[in-house]
């Protein structure tokens, strides 16, 4: 089932904002707090993280998110109930972001049964191997949860075939080389990357990777893009502040990122 991709058709805007944050970072109640503030302030859908000590993908700024998260026992179970917790109060869907391994440890059927029943809608595992795409597939689609794809500017062209026949709606393109943090410049060859994906396809493009201020987002607005995911920069509001300075600042940068987002299609929608 594509509820995601459902979800995002249903929108108005050109362009949804996708905030991720890590579970439990930098603790249990400040993050329930954290995905309610987003919600109200601009988030469309929101990605939640799952610490893991071997974020391959991640660049150091979740990686500490991580590790504070991991260090006060923040773990599959815990996320579950995060989830149980806030999801009832939320508008915006939420994706669980994971890496394989912990699925595996878990177990797949009873990993995507459990994030279903908690409220989860979506689902991103950067390392799964295509070889088991198909079964994380059925899995999903029988618990009404959407597993979202990775593409990635390495792509060669015939893995970029087979990753959009596979894909059950969403695309998630990653905008840069190498792992996620906040860089200065989005890379441009990304823009026609994802205009090659949608002379192919009809799937929805989310891009993340890198994108870390209001200038970038009104950027690729102007794209053949369908959300803006913004990671480590959301995470860099909530470091080294009072509880109540965290929620402030969270707030206050989803509101200019989706602000940034709303005026610049509007400019678009003049012409």
């Amino acid at each position: 089932m594509n509820v995601i991709t459902d979800f995002l058709r249903t929108k108005n805007s050109s362009c949804a904002l996708v905030p991720f944050i890590t579970a439990g970072y930098p603790n249990i109640n400040i993050c329930i707090q954290a995905l309610k503030v987003l919600d109200k302030k601009g988030a469309d859908v929101i990605e939640l993280g799952i610490p893991y000590s071997d974020a391959l993908a991640d660049g150091p700024v979740i990686q500490q998110a991580s590790h504070i998260a991991l260090k006060q026992g923040v773990y599959i179970e815990q996320v579950l109930d995060i989830l149980k917790r806030v999801v009832p109060d939320l508008n915006a869907p939420i994706i669980i972001f994971t890496y394989y391994n912990p699925v595996l440890v878990r177990g797949v059927d009873k990993f995507i049964s459990e994030i279903s029943q908690a409220g989860a809608q979506g689902l991103i595992i950067p390392d799964l191997p295509l070889e088991e795409v198909d079964y994380i597939i059925e899995l999903c689609d029988l618990y009404s949860i959407e597993l979202i794809l990775f593409i990635s500017p390495t792509s060669s062209e015939s893995r970029i075939q087979l990753i959009l026949s596979k894909s059950p709606g969403c695309i998630y393109l990653v905008s840069n080389f190498g792992v996620t943090g906040v860089r200065d410049n989005i890379n441009l060859t990304i823009k026609y990357l994802a205009d090659d994906i949608k002379s192919k396809t009809n799937k929805l493009i989310i891009l993340g990777f890198g994108i870390s201020h209001p200038k970038q987002v009104a950027q690729i607005v102007n794209w053949n893009i369908d959300g803006i995911v913004v990671g480590s920069a959301m995470i860099n509001q909530m470091d080294d502040k009072l509880s109540e300075d965290i929620l402030y600042s969270l707030g206050k940068f989803c509101q200019e990122l989706k602000f940034s987002i709303n005026t610049e299609s509007k400019k678009n929608n003049l012409f």
